[in-house]
C-alpha cells in the first residue's frame, strides 16, 4: 500500500520483489500505467504487454455508441494474425483507417502498437493466457468484498493478514485445481533447468508455482518458499502481472 501509484511507489514496490527472492520475470501485464512501465523496465528489465481488455475499453471510449461494434470488430482483426509481422501489418491498417473518423482512436493505436501485440514474442500456447489480467478480476472481486465487510482496519498489519491469508488459499487452488498453465509448457522460457519436483500444499500457506497472485487490481508474480509470515510480508499491488516461467517450484 502506498499513498500513490506514481513509478517511485511501483520502483520501490517491485525492488522488495527482488529483495525477497523475484527472478527471472519475463513477462509483465498491466494497464498502461507510465509509472509502473518505468519502474518494470528499471527493475525487472521485462518485456511489458499492455492488457487487450483495458486497451480496447479506452479505445471504445473514443467512439460513439453506435460505432463501437464495428470500431471494436476492426481492432480484433489484428489480434487473430499469427504472424507478428501480419499482426502488426493488419494493426498499422487498421489505425490508418479509422485515424480520419476517430482521431484520438488513432493517436492510442499508434501509441499502443508494439504493447499490445508484445504476447506474440512468447509461445503460442500462452496468447490466450497472457493477452490480459482478467483472470484476476474474480479474485479482486473478493477481495473488495471481504475488505468491505470489514471497512476499517486498525493497521496495514491487519489488512496484510486478512487479505494474505486470501491470496495464499487462491494461490493454493491454482496451484493444484485449476493450474493456469502446465510446467511442460513453461520450462522452455525457465532461465534454470528443468528438475522434477512434487507439489505438497500446506494447510493455507503458499503454493509456490511459476504463478503466484498478489495484491489489489492486479499481479502475477512468483514467490520462494520462505518461513517469513504472511503478516510480516509488505502489502502487494494486483494492477500488474509478473510472469515468471520457472519449472524449479515447489
Amino acid at each position: 500500500m502506498g499513498p500513490s501509484e506514481a513509478e517511485p511507489f511501483w520502483t520501490k514496490f517491485l525492488r522488495s520483489l527482488t529483495r525477497r527472492g523475484l527472478r527471472g520475470v519475463k513477462l509483465v501485464i498491466s494497464h498502461a500505467h507510465e509509472g509502473l512501465k518505468k519502474a518494470t523496465s528499471k527493475v525487472l528489465s521485462a518485456t511489458w504487454q499492455r492488457c487487450r481488455v483495458h486497451f480496447m475499453r479506452n479505445a471504445l471510449a473514443h467512439v460513439g455508441a453506435k460505432q463501437r461494434q464495428m470500431v471494436a470488430a476492426a481492432i480484433r482483426t489484428a489480434f487473430t494474425r499469427e504472424a507478428p509481422a501480419a499482426a502488426g501489418k493488419e494493426w498499422r491498417a487498421v489505425a490508418d483507417r479509422l485515424q480520419g473518423r476517430f482521431p484520438k482512436l488513432g493517436e492510442l493505436m499508434d501509441e499502443a502498437e508494439d504493447d499490445v501485440p508484445a504476447r506474440m514474442s512468447f509461445p503460442k500456447d500462452h496468447w490466450q493466457q497472457i493477452h490480459s489480467t482478467n483472470p484476476l478480476e474474480p479474485l479482486n472481486g473478493e477481495i473488495k468484498r471481504r475488505t468491505d465487510v470489514v471497512a476499517i482496519f486498525p493497521n496495514e498489519a491487519a489488512v496484510v493478514r486478512l487479505v494474505g491469508a486470501m491470496l495464499l488459499e487462491q494461490n493454493d487452488e491454482w496451484a493444484v485445481q485449476r493450474r493456469y498453465m502446465s510446467l511442460k509448457t513453461l520450462e522452455g522460457l525457465s532461465d534454470q533447468p528443468p528438475r522434477s519436483s512434487t507439489y505438497e500444499p500446506r494447510c493455507r500457506a503458499p503454493s509456490h508455482s511459476p504463478y503466484s497472485h498478489f495484491g489489489h487490481p492486479l499481479a502475477v508474480s512468483p514467490s520462494s518458499r520462505s518461513s517469513v509470515s504472511a503478516a510480516s510480508r509488505p502489502p502487494l499491488d494486483l494492477r500488474v502481472t509478473l510472469i515468471r516461467p520457472d519449472p524449479n517450484w515447489r
